[in-house]
């Protein structure tokens, strides 16, 4: 029996969505909420960019955005796409024309602006293009850019001009049997696109991708992005997620998954529960956190390890951990093997002990998967 059937209250149900393709990973239904980012390398810099991708994917990003914003970069496109592991999005402002040569170039899906992307009959060749080649369409909204009539009705950026952009580009879409699509209503601040998007979520049934655009650096825009999507996904609005910061990709990525194993919503890697630490601590908590957590990168199998200074929750919260090690008196603590007390340990041998230990545990829970299978 799982936990939550033990535990309702930790249920989050979902709102229904249609479900798209974008490439091979599905989105929306119920699909996983899938971790996108973006590149941050000239698309013209080929190789860069193929290198910045492939490390987006091995930390586990399932679609990887690359802008195309003129005709070299269309070109670059197309030798990136064959060279890479996981869907690309060409991301297009103001340039319709580059829509249809990303298209062309095997891009898996198009992100338009409906801010600068041009009148419909440019939005109707690039769903051309779409159809033709197999690509689904992201119909991006953000306040920051925002079509001229909306901002002249509403007087600024707002949730309903938002939404209002959002569902005039699906009629489009629609009216044109083009259904391949998902939606996204983003801003900088937080209540404005909480806002929008509980709105979208009312309104349409098309797949949602969270953001909170231009959120800030690693630290400030991973807990605007943290309060703005998780509330939402809590909510069950959301169907992809991409944590925008001024960092690398591969932070947007790491947080994206670390929102999303917050609320139980993906699981992926280690999962560390620590304690902030304090005097009664029997070693130092926070450099043995920051060490595991570079030590344990490679693990992609989900579990969970509990590192606690001292006995007050040590033994608690190992008992719900794969591994857990809980400090203790004259230089050595207790290990915990599957929730249950197991051995004592000095502390001098305790990181490179617990490495060792996740790793075993890790290989015995793939290969009870491949049993299963």
């Amino acid at each position: 029996m799982s936990l939550n059937h033990i535990r309702p209250w930790r249920n989050i149900y979902r709102r229904k969505s249609r479900q798209i393709m974008v490439g091979n990973v599905p989105v929306g239904g119920d699909a996983p909420i899938s971790v996108q980012t973006m590149t941050n390398t000239l698309t013209t810099d080929v190789k860069g960019t193929i290198a910045q991708i492939q490390a987006a994917a091995d930390a586990g990003a399932d679609i990887v955005r690359v802008s195309v914003p003129d005709e070299a970069s269309s070109k670059a496109l197309k030798q990136i796409v064959p060279e890479v592991s996981v869907p690309i999005v060409a991301d297009i402002h103001f340039h319709y024309k580059r829509g249809i040569e990303a298209a062309e170039a095997g891009a898996a899906c198009l992100r338009i602006n409906p801010g600068n992307i041009g009148d419909e009959k440019r939005v109707k060749e690039v769903i051309k293009a779409a159809r033709d080649h197999n690509c689904s369409i992201r119909i991006g909204v953000n306040a920051g850019s925002l079509e001229r009539h909306l901002l002249e009705k509403y007087g600024e950026p707002c949730p309903d001009a938002m939404v209002e952009s959002g569902l005039d580009h699906i009629k489009i879409l629609q009216d044109n049997d083009f259904h391949e699509f998902k939606i996204s209503c983003k801003a900088s601040d937080v209540f404005m696109a909480a806002a929008a998007y509980q709105q979208l979520a009312e309104a349409t049934d098309a797949p949602i991708h969270l953001g909170i655009t231009e959120a800030g650096g690693l630290i400030s825009g991973t807990v605007k992005s943290a309060i703005g999507m998780g509330n939402l996904l809590w909510m069950g609005i959301g169907d992809t997620i991409r944590v925008s910061l001024s960092a690398d990709p591969v932070e947007e990525v790491k947080m994206g998954f670390e929102i999303l194993k917050s609320l139980g919503l993906r699981h992926r890697g280690v999962n560390i529960i620590s304690c902030p630490s304090c005097a009664r601590q029997g070693f130092d908590v926070i450099k043995t956190v920051e060490t595991l957590e570079q030590r344990l990168e490679h693990i992609k199998t989900p579990m969970s390890l509990s590192i606690i200074g001292c006995v007050v929750n040590g033994p608690g919260e190992a008992l719900m951990t794969d591994v857990g090690f809980t400090g203790g008196g004259n230089g050595a603590g207790m290990v915990y093997l599957a929730g249950k007390q197991s051995h004592k340990l000095g502390n001098d041998k305790m990181i490179d002990h617990i490495v060792e230990q996740v790793e075993q545990r890790a290989a015995v829970i793939e290969a009870e998967k491949q049993a299963a299978e």
